[in-house]
């Protein structure tokens, strides 16, 4: 077993409550971590036989795209096509983290983490 690792994917993207949040958007960073089996891809150097990390980056973007509410949301929605579209993957994990938050005081971030493991 292996981790692959896509760290500070800086999006600017439109989650919130308040409907500014929405309209006028802000700045977020998303990481991500997933296991798999990655004895193969270390032998044969082939990028089929791995996590492509590209796809996840994609996954992240696309997500991120799509505006809610909760930082919760979009994070189960980017572990899900993770699990659904990497058949590699066995876990996933995925921190989304608000810079800057409207929340009345000097605070850097505010980060939701959430992991799932494939069930079988």
């Amino acid at each position: 077993m292996g981790i692959i690792k896509v760290e500070n994917i800086r999006v600017y993207a439109h989650h919130g409550c308040l409907k500014e949040e929405t309209v006028i958007g802000s700045n977020y960073r998303v990481d991500v971590a997933v296991s798999a089996n990655l004895d193969k891809s270390s032998k044969t150097d082939d990028l089929k036989d791995t996590v492509d990390y590209v796809t996840l980056n994609s996954i992240v973007v696309d997500e991120m795209g799509v505006p809610c509410k909760l930082l919760e949301t979009v994070a189960q929605r980017i572990i899900a096509r993770f699990l659904n579209e990497c058949a590699e993957v066995d876990w996933a994990s995925v921190s989304v983290s608000k810079l800057n938050p409207p929340i009345g005081g000097d605070v850097e971030k505010v980060t939701v983490m959430l992991e799932e493991k494939r069930s079988y």
